[in-house]
C-alpha cells in the first residue's frame, strides 16, 4: 500500500480542503498532511493516495470523508483561562460596558459566541466568568454558542470532563467551586457552568450558515484565523461584523489583530488592553 502522496495529489488534496474549509496548508505541511491522509486510507481500506483524493472529490457526495480528515487537521490545543490579561479586559470592562449598556433600555439579553470552541474550555471558561461577574444574573437570559468545525471534540466538550493540564490556569477557588475532581484524576464541570453553553458544529467557511448567526454581544475566535489565508480570514471576521450587535465587541487571539484584517472594527483600552468593537 503507497502512502505517500505526491506533489500533484497534495496540491489537489490541499486545494480541495480550501474550498471546503476555507484552511490552506502550505507545502511545508506535506508530512503532516500525508500521515493524517494514510489514516484515513487505513480506516476506509483505500490502496492509493491517488484513490482517496478521488474519492473526496467525486464519491464524497454527503461530506462525512471531509469531515473525518478535517477532524484530524485541526490541531485543539487548548485549556481554561487561556490568555488571561484578554479575559481580564473581556471580565472588567467589555462585559461591564455592555451589561449597563443594555440594562439601561431594558434589554437582558446577553449572547456570546466562541467560534472555534475545541473541546469547549473557551465557552466554558466564558460561562464561569459570567456566573462570577453578573452579580444579577437570575435577571439576565445569558446564552453562549459555542461553535466547532470538529465532531470529534464537540463531543467531548459536551461531556465536559477534562485533565489536569487543562485546568491548570483555573483559579484555585474557581476549581473548587465549578469542578468536581475524580480519584481517577479527572476534572467534571458542574452542571451550572455546562448548561449555558450550548455546541454546534459549524464551518466557519460555510457562507450560509454564518448568515444565519447573528444578535451577539461578543465573538471570541481566538487561534482560530492563523489556519486561513488572508482572503478566508477577511471573509469571515466580515461576517463576524455582520453577527455583532453594534457596541459588540469581538476577541481574536494574541498573535492576531482584528485591524490587520479590516477596518471595520472601531478600538479603544480596556484597563491595559486593546479591544475591538462594532461602532
Amino acid at each position: 500500500m503507497g502512502f505517500e502522496l505526491d506533489l500533484d495529489e497534495y496540491e489537489r488534496l490541499t486545494d480541495l480542503i480550501y474550498r471546503k474549509a476555507g484552511i490552506r496548508f502550505e507545502n511545508k505541511k506535506f508530512y503532516f498532511l500525508s500521515k493524517r491522509v494514510q489514516k484515513r486510507m487505513e480506516s476506509t481500506g483505500m490502496d492509493t493516495p491517488s484513490e482517496y483524493v478521488r474519492f473526496l472529490r467525486f464519491r464524497d457526495r454527503d461530506g462525512s470523508e471531509m469531515q473525518s480528515l478535517l477532524n484530524l487537521l485541526t490541531i485543539n490545543e487548548t485549556y481554561f483561562f487561556r490568555d488571561f490579561p484578554q479575559l481580564q479586559a473581556f471580565a472588567e470592562h467589555s462585559l461591564q460596558e455592555v451589561l449597563q449598556r443594555k440594562a439601561a433600555k431594558g434589554d437582558r439579553r446577553l449572547r456570546i459566541w466562541s467560534a472555534g470552541c475545541s473541546s469547549g474550555e473557551e465557552p466554558y471558561t466564558l460561562a464561569i466568568i459570567c456566573l462570577e461577574m453578573i452579580e444579577d444574573l437570575n435577571h439576565w437570559d445569558v446564552e453562549i454558542l459555542a461553535t466547532d468545525i470538529d465532531e470529534i471534540v464537540l463531543k467531548r466538550a459536551r461531556v465536559a470532563a477534562y485533565s489536569e493540564r487543562s485546568v491548570k490556569d483555573v483559579p484555585r477557588e474557581y476549581l473548587m467551586r465549578y469542578f468536581d475532581t475524580r480519584s481517577n484524576g479527572t476534572f467534571y464541570l458542574a452542571r451550572e457552568v455546562k448548561r449555558m453553553v450550548r455546541f454546534e458544529h459549524l464551518n466557519l467557511f460555510d457562507k450560509n450558515r454564518l448568515r444565519e448567526k447573528g444578535g451577539f454581544d461578543f465573538i471570541f475566535c481566538r487561534n482560530v484565523l492563523i489556519y486561513f489565508d488572508d482572503v478566508s480570514r477577511k471573509q469571515v471576521v466580515d461576517h463576524f461584523y455582520v453577527a455583532l450587535n453594534s457596541g459588540g465587541y469581538i476577541f481574536l487571539g494574541s498573535s492576531e489583530s482584528a485591524g490587520r484584517i479590516t477596518t471595520a472594527f472601531k478600538v479603544k483600552k480596556a484597563g491595559d488592553y486593546l479591544v475591538y468593537f462594532k461602532g
